[in-house]
């Protein structure tokens, strides 16, 4: 198999994985109007609602460290394999949970699909960035994480027309056994389609795996890498706090929106409304910025993008605390936009300065997505003490400004191995 830069057996694997990508964007980004759902069909407050992002994203601090021991052992295409298996476990444990009525069992099916979703973020960011040369790994894998803001985008929409129409969302409709059992089958309609649809990934990338595995098989270390190491480098550990807050902001303003759009001091949707306008607006703005950053990050250095980006997205969130209607509406979606190349970045930044393993330093950084578990309640909770969803977006406010000063510190600094995964020209 051809592993050279630009190779066939390159191109081919790298469409593989980015396919991944979108099936983690999507079912990521039905928590969005699941929120919503569940607030209304088990009389939840706001901070009890904002659990289901908790129980989703905790997962990634349980499971980031032992997934990347096991990616160590199993290797790519085994582990990526082992992720959508586990993700169609907890899809087929949602319907149990929402028959017996019971939310901390639904809780408990979101957190089995997450950890799948960690094990395959683990293996898929660090693949995304090797497959090709490393002087393009930033382009590379904003470009995939474009793919997972397609899912991301499509997530919302097809799930707000699932989850907040019809039952107890019908126009009129008062919370009845009968409306909240329509609504509670609209859930499980949801999750099992979405569990189907990682069976037949999982049987398309079983199909593939020995393309997989050749493309980066001179690139990948040998024996079983303990994912603590990671710790030692001062990198890993700035990155994976990084990570947590820009997950945790990002998270927050999407779990917000749907809410904000929805009340007075935002636009005064309908829930199935905001939750399109969310899809669209919100994470289709960060597809786009995702592809315009594609192309960004081959003339202007990523440390030097980031800075930008992060210094905007923490203005557009004050605007939003302190302005009311469409000014803080459309405010609060262009957010979206200047996110899209965050992640991606802030990953390929790290790997090149971290002196750990990328199978180490990946599990890390996933880690640090257990931002997106702790920020939101504690956004909840200020909108449910203030009586109104704007003063939450101080939460992110706080995470921006960590961006800032972690996007400030990489354009000073030079990649560890100029050969690492993850470096870009100019650094």
């Amino acid at each position: 198999m051809n592993t050279s830069v630009g190779g066939k057996g390159n191109g081919l694997a790298f469409a593989y994985v980015t396919s991944l990508f979108f099936a983690w964007g999507f079912v990521t980004s039905l928590i969005d109007p699941l929120i919503a759902a569940v607030r209304r069909v088990f009389d939840l407050s706001l901070a009890e609602a904002m659990l289901t992002a908790s129980a989703w994203f905790i997962a990634y601090g349980l499971a980031s460290l032992p997934a990347a021991w096991l990616l160590s052992k199993l290797g790519y295409s085994r582990a990526i394999i082992a992720a959508l298996g586990t993700m169609v476990l907890g899809c087929l444990l949602v319907p149990v949970a929402t028959i017996v009525d019971v939310y901390p069992l639904v809780l408990l099916s979101l957190f089995i699909i997450a950890s799948g979703v960690t094990l395959l973020q683990v293996a898929a960011n660090p693949l995304s960035a090797s497959l090709g040369a490393p002087k393009t790994a930033h382009l590379r894998l904003t470009f995939s994480q474009a793919f997972n803001s397609l899912g991301a985008t499509l997530g919302p929409v097809i799930g707000s027309t699932i989850l907040l129409t019809g039952g107890v969302f019908a126009a009129d409709a008062v919370v009845t056994a009968s409306t909240r059992g329509e609504s509670l089958r609209s859930i499980d309609f949801a999750f099992l389609a979405v569990g189907a649809f990682f069976a037949l990934v999982a049987i398309f990338i079983w199909t593939a795996r020995k393309r997989i595995d050749a493309a980066v098989e001179s690139k990948q270390s040998t024996g079983v890498v303990s994912p603590f190491t990671a710790f030692k480098s001062r990198w890993a550990v700035f990155g994976a706090v990084a990570i947590f807050f820009y997950v945790g902001a990002e998270v927050t303003i999407g779990t917000l929106l749907i809410p904000f759009l929805h009340s007075a001091e935002g636009l005064g949707l309908a829930e199935h409304e905001a939750g399109h306008m969310v899809g669209w607006y919100y994470w289709g703005a960060a597809m786009v910025g995702r592809f315009v950053g594609s192309a960004l990050l081959t003339r202007v250095r990523a440390g030097v993008l980031l800075s930008i980006c992060t210094i905007v997205a923490a203005s557009l969130a004050v605007v939003v605390t302190q302005t009311e209607g469409a000014t803080a509406a459309y405010a609060a979606l262009g957010i979206g936009f200047f996110n899209s190349i965050m992640f991606p970045t802030i990953f390929s930044l790290t790997l090149e300065r971290s002196s750990a393993s990328p199978s180490a330093t990946s599990g890390l950084l996933v880690f640090g997505i257990i931002g997106g578990a702790i920020l939101p309640p504690i956004a909840g909770f200020i909108a449910d003490k203030a009586g109104a969803v704007s003063p939450a977006f101080f939460v992110p406010v706080v995470g921006y400004l960590v961006l800032v000063a972690f996007a400030l510190a990489c354009a000073r600094t030079r990649a560890l191995n100029a050969d690492a995964p993850g470096t870009a020209a100019g650094h």
